[in-house]
């Protein structure tokens, strides 16, 4: 059974890898139950999708299609081993921390319940940026994780409610496409070959649809 391990919040703290000087990446476990919600547009709305966390950089992070950040628990050991460091939940500036869920392995559009209320739909992977690897303090990190392409999954927020650690996690609805977290991640990185297959996802967000049209025709 896929449960939820940690729900974690942002902490602000300043970064010279950001232009506004701070960061909300290093995310800590909630202590109880924690409301969700859909933000609203990015950068004019309420950033997070969780109530408690912090958006610093809302024109880049936050919003509606990046409410909330989800990684595998089982990814972050297999992360720990290579970097021979212990790798807390909410490290990787993730929301929530999972185990029993293969969350590169979900595909666009899949939606997920977890506890009684709350339904989240996968919607793109993560991108790593110099805050992230400047957070991580490892060599070559983007290159890294960028070859690991095991990105973790943004979701917006379909029905809002409260989430707290220990929550069973359901996929409730999974398209019939085969365009999964993963494959997206390779495809909008260094595997530009396969960015035909993304269209055949009618639930790929329209922004990163229009995102491969441009580069399919070598606009960028």
């Amino acid at each position: 059974m896929a449960v939820l391990l940690s729900v974690n919040l942002g902490v602000p703290r300043s970064s010279p890898a950001t232009r506004i000087g701070v960061t909300g990446i290093d995310k800590r476990p909630a202590g109880g139950p924690v409301e969700v919600r859909a933000p609203g547009p990015k950068g004019s709305g309420l950033g997070s999708g969780l109530v408690g966390d912090r958006i610093l950089d809302g024109g880049h992070h936050g919003g509606d299609l990046q409410a909330v950040y989800a990684y595998a628990r089982e990814d972050l050991d297999a992360w720990g081993v290579e970097l021979g460091r212990e790798l807390p939940g909410g490290v990787f500036g993730e929301n929530l921390t999972t185990s029993g869920l293969d969350v590169t392995g979900a595909r666009i559009g899949e939606r997920w319940r977890v506890g009684a209320d709350v339904v989240l739909e996968v919607t793109v992977p993560r991108t790593p940026c110099k805050t992230f690897a400047h957070w991580m303090a490892e060599r070559g990190w983007i290159g890294r994780f960028t070859e690991r392409a095991a990105p973790g999954a943004y979701l917006r927020v379909v029905a809002p409610g409260r989430i707290r650690a220990g929550d069973p996690i359901e996929v409730v609805e999974r398209p019939d496409h085969d365009v999964t977290i993963g494959l997206t991640f390779r495809a909008l990185g260094r595997e530009p070959e396969l960015l035909p297959r993304l269209l055949a996802a009618g639930t790929l967000p329209e922004e990163i649809r229009a995102k491969v049209r441009r580069r399919l025709a070598g606009a960028g």
